[in-house]
């Protein structure tokens, strides 16, 4: 399972991380990433890692956030800078894990953990 952490209320111009830590009986992690969806609006993909460390952004956070994993601890981050009101969404992270015992890859969703961003 997926457990978010760091979410929160900030001004416009503030930061935030956000953690999300997998547990249970995982062999490996491929691909692990953040998505976020704004009222009303369609899930988007807001970040992502491979397991080389290979990373990908959605044009609109590029240069402000970063994502990264600690693969000891079976976590990714999203360092989130210069945060604006447009960020304001639930962020959900994602990751693509592989069953200890049937080496077979599942795709896990994480709670959610709310960015509220005042302008």
């Amino acid at each position: 399972q997926l457990q978010a952490f760091g979410g929160g209320l900030v001004q416009a111009g503030g930061s935030l991380r956000l953690s999300c830590a997998a547990s249970g009986n995982i062999l490996r992690i491929n691909a692990m990433g953040w998505y976020r969806q704004a009222p009303g609006k369609q899930r988007e993909l807001v970040a992502d890692i491979t397991s080389s460390g290979y990373t990908t952004y959605a044009d609109s956070v590029k240069g402000r956030f970063t994502i990264s994993r600690d693969d000891a601890k079976n976590t990714v981050y999203l360092r989130m800078n210069s945060l604006k009101p447009d960020d304001t969404a639930v962020y959900h992270c994602n990751a693509e894990i592989v069953d200890n015992d049937s080496e077979i890859e599942y795709d896990y969703w994480g709670q959610g953990t709310k960015v509220t961003v005042s302008s």
